[in-house]
């Protein structure tokens, strides 16, 4: 165990969303909890005493169409080593550090629930190459939701000793003929990816309702849209939340006082009802992940309690596609209010300020610049949206005849939360500066703390310049805002 840090127990029955960012990102190291290694090592020898009496899919047998061929006499030498190297056939960019460090844990912790028949040497291999901050060199694409074959196998042959580290390096470990496919059988870096992506929008949606309360003020909002009364008459729990934070943080107490119009634009009226299914579309994905990383999903099972194997499909990532490709659709909605809510923020009629809360001679452009990279972004954000499960794949000879492509949906997920990002910065920036200009007496609000904070950040200059620095600055800034 590193000094310094704190530690991960990993027990394979309990790791959660935070410990596996604190890994991903080195803020933490790992440690196998006793009971897991037992039952780990308890789960290779009932594979290794059923293996002698029956086949067992990839212990005795080859996968995929060729799992009728037999691995017996001379070809059980080498088998697991073989499976690996014809497996590990991964291309096109390498794994971020932080996705590699999130994979190894969460395979990690998948082993140490006991259904892969995976020899324990394996696990404190790979307990010892996070503690030491060693790193695979690990491609990203070979995968389409029923298994992280590719990368999964280069991270074996590394710990191996067949391939080189990309960072660091930790000894070598025997991999036998039953560890190979059932150190592959898991989709760990699919999972990662969606851990980690889940993670950051969780932190910008918390982050939105500050930019929004801030776009509210300046815009002169009418708060009769978050009042309790309302919410409560159609209780969906992310919409009450949202309406909530409205509240909250523009210190909304008693009756609800109109704004400036009779009805806002949709961008603050309907912002609980976009908002909310976003907040409970990522509590589900987040709940989904859990049981996922916490699961005995190796195919074949390993059983103990029953001495046997069981063959089956917890491969295949169904629940994990439907719940990011839905994610992704309500975000991208959030992100449609944002950048309506920037249309809002140049408009002289909704602030009272000149087009484009521009300062300076006639024609200056003020902020106008942000509408097109908020819309850059969120074009980038319509197309990572689109529903990865309306498409399947037909694979090895027509046996694997249906793939959730997961995978592929994760993927878009970390592009998503980088456009996000960009859409509530750009919003971020508009209302500060209007927000500057208007100088309202807020009181003691938590939304005057983030105007402060962020007056701080931001460049306080009016004229026209380049707003590239500014817009790196408020997104670096959302998540310190997100916890206000």
């Amino acid at each position: 165990m590193s000094r310094g840090k704190p530690h991960v127990l990993i027990d394979g029955t309990s790791l959660g969303r935070d410990e596996i960012l604190l890994v991903a990102r080195g803020g933490a190291s790992v440690e196998l909890d006793p009971a897991a290694r037992e039952r780990a090592q308890k789960s290779w020898e009932t594979a290794e005493a059923v293996a002698r009496r029956r086949h067992v899919y990839g212990r005795t047998t080859g996968v995929g169409a060729n799992r009728q061929e037999e691995v017996g006499g001379d070809a059980v030498l080498g088998h697991g080593l073989r499976l690996l190297r014809s497996h590990a056939g991964g291309v096109g960019f390498e794994l971020a550090a932080d996705v590699v460090r999130a994979t190894m844990v969460i395979r990690l912790n998948q082993l140490a629930a006991g259904g892969s028949g995976v020899h324990v040497r394996v696990l404190d291999a790979l307990e010892q190459a996070l503690d030491l901050g060693a790193l695979p060199r690990v491609h990203r694409l070979g995968a389409i939701g029923t298994g992280d074959l590719t990368v999964l196998a280069e991270i074996a042959l590394t710990l191996a000793g067949e391939r080189p580290w990309a960072v660091g390096e930790a000894p070598p470990v025997a991999v036998d003929t039953g560890d190979a496919l059932a150190f592959m059988s898991s989709n760990a870096a699919t999972l990662a990816e969606s851990v980690i992506a889940c993670a950051d929008l969780q932190t910008l949606l918390r982050a939105s309702h500050t930019v929004a309360a801030l776009s509210f003020l300046a815009l002169g909002g009418s708060a009769e849209a978050y009042a309790a009364v309302v919410h409560e008459a159609r209780p969906h729990p992310g919409q009450e939340h949202c309406a909530a934070e409205m509240r909250r943080l523009l210190g909304l107490t008693g009756h609800p006082v109109a704004g400036r119009r009779i009805q806002d634009p949709f961008g603050l009226r309907a912002f609980p009802q976009v908002q909310g299914p976003a907040l409970d579309s990522l509590a589900q994905l987040e709940q989904v992940l859990s049981v996922e990383v916490n699961a005995r999903a190796e195919n074949p099972f390993i059983s103990v309690e029953a001495d046997d194997v069981f063959h089956h499909a917890h491969f295949h990532t169904a629940y994990v596609a439907v719940a990011l490709d839905q994610a992704l659709a309500s975000v991208h909605q959030v992100a449609e209010l944002s950048a309506a809510r920037l249309g809002d923020l140049v408009e002289p009629t909704m602030t009272g300020l000149t087009p484009f809360l521009a300062s300076g001679p006639a024609g200056s452009s003020g902020v106008m610049i942000l509408e097109y990279v908020a819309h850059d972004a969120l074009a980038q954000m319509r197309h990572a949206a689109l529903p990865v499960t309306m498409g399947t794949a037909v694979v090895s000879r027509g046996l694997e005849d249906h793939a959730s492509f997961s995978t592929q949906a994760a993927r878009q997920a970390i592009v998503v939360v980088e456009a996000y990002r960009h859409v509530l910065a750009c919003e971020l920036v508009a209302a500060v500066r209007a927000l500057r200009v208007q100088q309202p007496e807020l009181g003691d609000i938590p939304a005057r703390a983030a105007l402060e904070r962020a007056a701080q950040v931001l460049d306080p200059s009016l004229e026209d310049r380049s707003l590239g620095d500014d817009l790196d600055r408020a997104a670096d800034l959302l998540h310190e805002l997100a916890a206000l």
